[in-house]
C-alpha cells in the first residue's frame, strides 16, 4: 500500500496548497533582497523565474502528498520557462535559487504546519533540497558535457577551415561563440602528438592553451596538433611553453600575424615547416618556420621561394658596394675570406666589412654556417628567376 501521511501531515499539506501564494510572494522577496544577479536580470527574465520559483514551491506541495515519489527534478521545474532562461542561469544560480524557496518554506514551517508537525515538516523540506540539488548538478553536468562536445567539434571546423583561409563573417561568427577576443595578434604553431587523445586528454590539452595566451583553438587533426594563440601578450614565449604538450619530432612556429583573418599565412607556413623539418637534422625545437625556408622551397613551397628572393636576392641586387658579387664569391670559394679576396682582387677585411654588409641588408650572415645556406639558396633561386 502507498504511503500515507500522518494525520498531522494531512492538516499540514491542506495548509501548505492554501499557502503556496504566500510562500511565492515571500520567496520573491527574499530573491531580490538576497540576489543580486536577480536583481541585475532584465525584467523579463525576472517574471520567468518568478515562475520558476512558484513552480519549485507547487513541485514541494506536490511531492509532500506523495512522500514516496521521486521529487521533481530541476529540468522539470524550468519546465514552464524558455530556453533563454537556463542559459541565462548558472548552476551556481540555480542552487541559490533552490535554496532561497527552501529557506522560505523552512521560515514558514511553524505557521504553515498543523500543531505537532513542524519537525516533520521541516525535514521533508530538506529532502526535497537535497533531491532537487542532485538533479540539477545531474541536468548541469550533462549540460556541460554535451557542451563541450559540441565546442570540440565546432573548434575543429574553425580551426580546418582558418587552415585552409575561409575566413569569412560566418567563421568569425564562430570563433567568437568560442571565446576567441580578436585582441592583438595571431600566429599558429604545430606538431605531433605524444599518442592518441582521448577527450580527458584532449580537454587538458586545451586548458593548457588557454592558460599559455589571451586566445586559443586547438585542431586534433589524427596524430597531428595545430594550435592557434593570440592576443597582446608574447605569444613567442606562450607557444614555448607549449613545447611539453608536443609528441617527438618537429614543433614549428609559423610566423606572427597581426589578426585571426590572416592566420591562415601563419598556419600555411607552419605546416610547410613541419612537412619540410626532417631535412634539417639538428634544427631546435621549436623551430620558426621562416627558419625553414632552404627546406621549404625543396619540398616545392612557392611561398618560401618568394620569401628568400624577396628577403635576400632582391635587396643584394638593388645594394651599392658589390655586395651580391663578394656575397657569391665567398659562397664560390668555399666560404674563405682569402679565397674570395683573391678573386676580387681586394684586401679580406674588406671581402669582411662587406658580408657584415649583406648581413646588415637581409638579416642572414654569412659567416653562420647555417644562414650562410640560406643565403646560397636565395642566391640560386635568385639566378633562375633572373633567367627565365
Amino acid at each position: 500500500m502507498r504511503a500515507q501521511p500522518p494525520p498531522t501531515g494531512t492538516d499540514t499539506l491542506q495548509r501548505l496548497r492554501e499557502g503556496t501564494g504566500l510562500l511565492g510572494a515571500a520567496a520573491m522577496r527574499r530573491l531580490d533582497d538576497d540576489l543580486a544577479w536577480y536583481r541585475n536580470l532584465p525584467a523579463e527574465h525576472r517574471s520567468w523565474v518568478g515562475l520558476v520559483a512558484q513552480a519549485g514551491i507547487d513541485s514541494f506541495v506536490t511531492w509532500y502528498a506523495e512522500p514516496t515519489v521521486a521529487p521533481h527534478g530541476v529540468s522539470e521545474i524550468f519546465a514552464g520557462a524558455p530556453p533563454e532562461l537556463t542559459r541565462a542561469i548558472s548552476l551556481q544560480h540555480t542552487l541559490q535559487l533552490v535554496r532561497v524557496i527552501v529557506d522560505v518554506v523552512e521560515v514558514h514551517s511553524d505557521q504553515l504546519a498543523a500543531p505537532g508537525g513542524e519537525r516533520d515538516l521541516r525535514e521533508a523540506v530538506l529532502r526535497y533540497s537535497r533531491e532537487v540539488a542532485f538533479s540539477a548538478a545531474e541536468v548541469y553536468a550533462r549540460a556541460a558535457e554535451v557542451r563541450g562536445a559540441w565546442d570540440a567539434r565546432l573548434e575543429a571546423l574553425v580551426v580546418d577551415a582558418l587552415t585552409r583561409g575561409e575566413a569569412d563573417d560566418s567563421l568569425r561568427s564562430r570563433v567568437a561563440a568560442l571565446g576567441w577576443s580578436g585582441r592583438g595578434a595571431t600566429l599558429v604553431m604545430v606538431g605531433t602528438s605524444s599518442g592518441p587523445l582521448d577527450e580527458t586528454r584532449a580537454a587538458d590539452l586545451r586548458r593548457a592553451t588557454r592558460r599559455a595566451s589571451d586566445d586559443a583553438l586547438v585542431g586534433i587533426q589524427g596524430d597531428r596538433l595545430v594550435v592557434f594563440l593570440g592576443g597582446t601578450g608574447d605569444l613567442q614565449a606562450a607557444a614555448a611553453s607549449l613545447l611539453p604538450r608536443f609528441g617527438p619530432g618537429p614543433v614549428v612556429i609559423g610566423p606572427t600575424v597581426q589578426s585571426l583573418a590572416d592566420s591562415a599565412r601563419s598556419a600555411r607556413a607552419a605546416l610547410a615547416g613541419l612537412a619540410a623539418a626532417p631535412a634539417w637534422e639538428y634544427a631546435p625545437r621549436p623551430v620558426s618556420a621562416d627558419d625553414l625556408l632552404p627546406e621549404r622551397v625543396l619540398m616545392g613551397d612557392t611561398s618560401a621561394r618568394r620569401t628568400l628572393v624577396e628577403q635576400a636576392y632582391v635587396p643584394l641586387q638593388a645594394s651599392t658596394g658589390s655586395l651580391l658579387e663578394t656575397l657569391s664569391a665567398y659562397l664560390g670559394g668555399g666560404r674563405s675570406l682569402e679565397a674570395a679576396a683573391r678573386q676580387l682582387y681586394v684586401h679580406p677585411n674588406t671581402v669582411r666589412y662587406r658580408l657584415r654588409k649583406v648581413a646588415e641588408v637581409t638579416g642572414w650572415d654569412p659567416l653562420d654556417p647555417r644562414e650562410s645556406y640560406v643565403l646560397q639558396i636565395a642566391l640560386a633561386l635568385g639566378r633562375l628567376d633572373a633567367a627565365l
